[in-house]
């Protein structure tokens, strides 16, 4: 069974963070999530209602690093396994993009 090398690995773990952040929390994906965990829509901050179909516990998985970032890992993980280089190309940008992440919050004063 093939194994990554170290910045193989470290390049995956990113870009399987950036995957989970991005589906988890980014605003870019926010109407879909909304709309499979069927929030209400004038649903703002905490206190305003869900609504009575909200999907609590899908909405609980989207954001949990150990259940979606988990099954987001594994992906990358097959995904290198079967299509090692095409997966490196893609995870590139991801990981860059997660090390972007980091530094801002790492310096920023917020």
């Amino acid at each position: 069974m093939n194994v990554p090398n170290w910045y193989e690995a470290a390049l995956l773990g990113l870009a399987a963070w950036r995957l989970f952040h991005l589906v988890a929390f980014d605003d870019i994906l926010d109407r879909p999530r909304r709309y499979i965990t069927r929030l209400n829509k004038s649903w703002r901050q905490e206190g305003d209602s869900t609504g009575e179909h909200y999907r609590a516990g899908l909405a609980s998985f989207l954001t949990c690093p150990f259940c979606l970032g988990f099954w987001l890992s594994i992906g990358v993980w097959v995904g290198w396994l079967v299509f090692p280089t095409e997966t490196l190309w893609a995870a590139v940008p991801l990981a860059l993009n997660a090390g972007l992440i980091g530094a801002q919050r790492l310096l920023s004063s917020e």
